[in-house]
């Protein structure tokens, strides 16, 4: 059974994402992905991504995620429209608050989020 969870933007679109493990191995596409712990059932979002190489950028500030805000799943969601992707993150980072998208970035690499876009 594919692992998936859906998500709301601020918009009250709901984006479905589904774990990482389920799109192994990770595709090269666009995408935008999220770095999740869990509070009981519920997923919290400790940051937002988007890129236009999952497989290139997704395990960038992975580490970072896990040490310091407690991440412990990547979900994601395949879409190769930057604009379309920019949308969707700005969308679920305005609803969410994400503490690594807080002032715009994570604190490891310094770079657009999640290494994209043009």
């Amino acid at each position: 059974m594919t692992r998936q969870i859906d998500i709301s933007g601020q918009s009250g679109t709901l984006y479905r994402y589904k774990a990482l493990e389920e799109m192994r191995p990770v595709p090269p596409g666009g995408a935008n992905f999220l770095y999740v712990k869990w509070d009981g059932d519920a997923p919290k979002i400790v940051y937002a991504g988007e890129t236009d190489s999952l497989h290139r950028s997704v395990f960038e500030t992975w580490e970072e995620a896990q040490t310091r805000f407690g991440a412990t799943e990547i979900f994601a969601r395949l879409n190769i429209t930057g604009v379309v992707r920019r949308g969707e993150h700005e969308d679920i980072v305005s609803q969410h608050q994400p503490p690594m998208n807080l002032g715009g970035e994570p604190l490891a690499g310094r770079r657009k989020t999640g290494g994209a876009s043009a």
